[in-house]
């Protein structure tokens, strides 16, 4: 693989599992030749479904570092207002800059209307708005605008195609991010950098159950799930050169879904 990215660093958040988007990710950006500070927060995992690694983190930074590069972690909750910036701080503090931000954590419960409270609204706009907003902001104030490269990546999901009726609250926090990505990409580009919001579809980690995951299968235009090393290629793409003169798109990423 090309180590096009070579003397960059990136911030991957939501980098818990091996079977986890924020992995994948991780794991392409160090292909490319990236030094890369991973955020886990295995708590949240652990009380989920799908649960945590068996090995716990270290044999996936152990992977990570197969490619040759610098792999640094810490684990943090994006529920606490501080964490953005104390993220920010100890991948500054281990590297000395960033250059990549990709804000993949995610806090994701289902809900319909009859079954909403404030405390499931609450929790999801903390964490995938306010999280992702402030960890923006803190990328921005210690990126080096004479260095080339700066790229911020976001997450939403299918809310803008089709009706999620069951996942109110998570769609709303989802929502908030695509309406973000063209105001503050505009506010960034003169600074050299892009921000981009990816809509990756539904992603085969480890959460459908058995039924749900035939029923994807059944109605998917290719006739499978996506993987989370299809939102990684895009994402190590839109981290590259080639991808600099893209900015302010929300790129549905969905095999055709």
């Amino acid at each position: 693989m090309d180590r096009v990215l070579m003397g960059r660093t990136a911030l991957v958040t939501g980098v818990s599992r091996r079977k986890g988007i924020g992995f994948a990710v991780a794991d392409r950006l160090a292909a490319m030749g990236a030094n890369v500070f991973c955020h886990a927060f295995p708590l949240f995992d652990a009380q989920q479904p799908w649960g945590v690694d068996s090995g716990g983190l270290e044999p996936l930074w152990d992977a990570l570092r197969q490619h040759g590069t610098r792999i640094e972690s810490m684990q943090a909750d994006f529920a606490n207002p501080d964490t953005p910036a104390l993220t920010v701080a100890a991948a500054v503090h281990a590297f000395g800059h960033i250059d990549i931000l990709v804000a993949n954590h995610a806090y994701s419960t289902s809900g319909t209307l009859e079954e909403l409270t404030a405390a499931d609204i609450d929790a999801h706009l903390l964490v995938n708005v306010r999280g992702s907003l402030l960890l923006v902001k803190e990328f921005a104030a210690q990126h080096d605008d004479t260095q080339p490269g700066g790229r911020v990546v976001l997450f939403t999901s299918g809310q803008h195609l089709a009706p999620m009726p069951g996942e109110l609250a998570y769609i709303a926090s989802k929502g908030a991010l695509h309406q973000l990505t063209t105001s503050l990409a505009a506010h960034l580009a003169p600074r050299g950098i892009t921000v981009n919001t990816i809509d990756p579809g539904a992603t085969d980690t480890g959460w459908a159950t058995p039924e749900v995951h035939a029923a994807v299968r059944a109605g998917h235009p290719q006739g499978r799930w996506g993987t989370p090393e299809d939102a990684a290629r895009l994402i190590a793409w839109l981290a590259t050169e080639d991808a600099g003169w893209i900015t302010g798109q929300i790129i549905n990423s969905r095999g055709g879904a």
